[in-house]
């Protein structure tokens, strides 16, 4: 399953980066961050990952928590959409 968390943050960004840094190195298993980007506007960040389950990408959200407040989006490909209007 792929997830989009659009982050807020709590802290400074160099305590958000140091906290970042040693979360990705202790991921939650079967997470793998596709894509994390630094924003402009009303979000802050931006996390692209894979996981397993809802439930897995839900502990991500909880680690980061201390830090960052997410918002958790559940994507799927265009491709994959467009079958469904079939």
């Amino acid at each position: 399953m792929i997830f989009i968390a659009l982050i807020k943050f709590r802290k400074k960004a160099r305590d958000v980066a140091e906290f970042g840094k040693k979360l990705m190195q202790n991921l939650p298993e079967g997470v793998k961050i596709l894509g994390s980007y630094w924003t402009l506007g009303r979000f802050d960040a931006v996390w692209i990952y894979e996981a397993p389950n809802e439930k897995i990408a839900m502990q991500l959200g909880i680690e980061a928590g201390e830090l960052m407040q997410t918002q958790t989006l559940v994507a799927i490909s265009r491709d994959e959409a467009l079958k469904l209007l079939k």
